[in-house]
């Protein structure tokens, strides 16, 4: 059992379907898009219980450019690449599990389960599928936003912000939005600033409790974001201000990172996820999601515990389907 472990781990991680002739691409029981953290903790709860499950990824994970994951028991302080290449390796030791590299592009319902087709023109077929894709971040046309991103300008005080306790920070969003984070942020920094890039949406009250914490409100829109490698410097508005900053959170817009759920019928929330159940079933019969794809809150942790979740919940409907 040893030897047969070893000799899954070493396949898996070296392994390219294209020239590799040993990979049958017929009969998964499950088929996983996506192996960052979501995926792979689904493929782990699938390989515990001997499920024939491929995984499909391109090894782009959306937090790639961050520096540091935090906010996730055990890992704390860790890369992104660091755990993911350690997931990696301890889910290659189920020899069910198959890993394959490149891009799924298109996926289609067939007789007893659906088929995934790849950038490189293989084709996979499976009774079930599992997306784990991730989200699509849609940056501003602010020139250093991009650099910024996941470093110094960032989306979650749970995920980022002790970092940045008590250091000059912005808020870039209006409204509610905009409320709901700086009343978030302010236990963590007393030099607090809103970017509402337009006038102010806020009532009476929501003016009044800003004030009271010295939450200064800038109405002009960002012009550009001077840093050195990604580490905030400056913030200079559209007015001439120029703002000294350590660190901005932006709420911005995103898309789907793949359209082969809602290709499949795969509905999406009014914010565009992927709607799911309790089981993280999604509209569409064998078909599940997981991670970033059908959740707003976005973490390491709410991502594995969500692919554990359904890589738990299918095994249990391939058992009643068998048994």
């Amino acid at each position: 059992m040893l030897h047969l472990k070893s000799q899954a781990h070493t396949f898996a991680l070296n392994f390219h379907s294209k020239t590799d002739p040993m990979l049958d691409k017929t009969d998964f029981e499950v088929i996983i898009v996506g192996g960052s953290y979501a995926g792979l903790s689904a493929a782990m709860a699938l390989g515990r219980s001997l499920r024939n499950t491929l995984i499909i990824d391109a090894n782009k994970p959306c937090n790639r450019q961050t520096p540091h994951s935090h906010n996730f028991l055990t890992q704390d302080g860790k890369t992104p690449r660091e755990i993911s290449q350690v997931a990696k390796e301890q889910v290659a030791e189920y020899p069910s599990i198959r890993f394959y590299d490149g891009f799924a592009t298109a996926g289609q319902k067939i007789d007893n389960g659906f088929a995934i087709q790849t950038d490189a023109g293989d084709s996979f077929s499976a009774k079930k599928l599992i997306f784990a894709t991730g989200i699509t971040d849609l940056m501003p046309d602010i020139p250093g936003f991009s650099d910024c991103w996941g470093i110094s300008v960032i989306h979650c005080p749970y995920c980022h912000g002790y970092e940045y306790h008590g250091k000059k920070t912005a808020i870039m969003a209006n409204g509610e939005r905009a409320f709901h984070l700086a009343s978030l942020v302010n236990n963590l920094t007393t030099d607090l600033s809103l970017l509402t890039a337009g006038e102010a949406d806020f009532t009476t009250e929501q003016r009044q409790k800003l004030a009271q914490h010295n939450i200064q409100i800038f109405e002009s829109s960002v012009d550009r974001i001077e840093h050195e490698q990604g580490r905030l410097k400056e913030v200079i508005l559209k007015d001439g201000s120029q703002l000294a900053l350590d660190a901005v959170y932006a709420s911005i817009p995103f898309r789907q990172h793949s359209d082969i759920p809602t290709s499949l019928g795969c509905k999406l929330t009014e914010a565009g996820h992927l709607v799911v159940d309790e089981w993280q079933k999604t509209t569409v019969e064998g078909i599940l999601a997981c991670g970033d794809n059908s959740t707003p809150f976005r973490s390491v942790a709410k991502a594995v515990a969500s692919g554990n979740f359904a890589g738990a919940f299918l095994n249990m409907e391939l058992t009643n389907e068998s048994f």
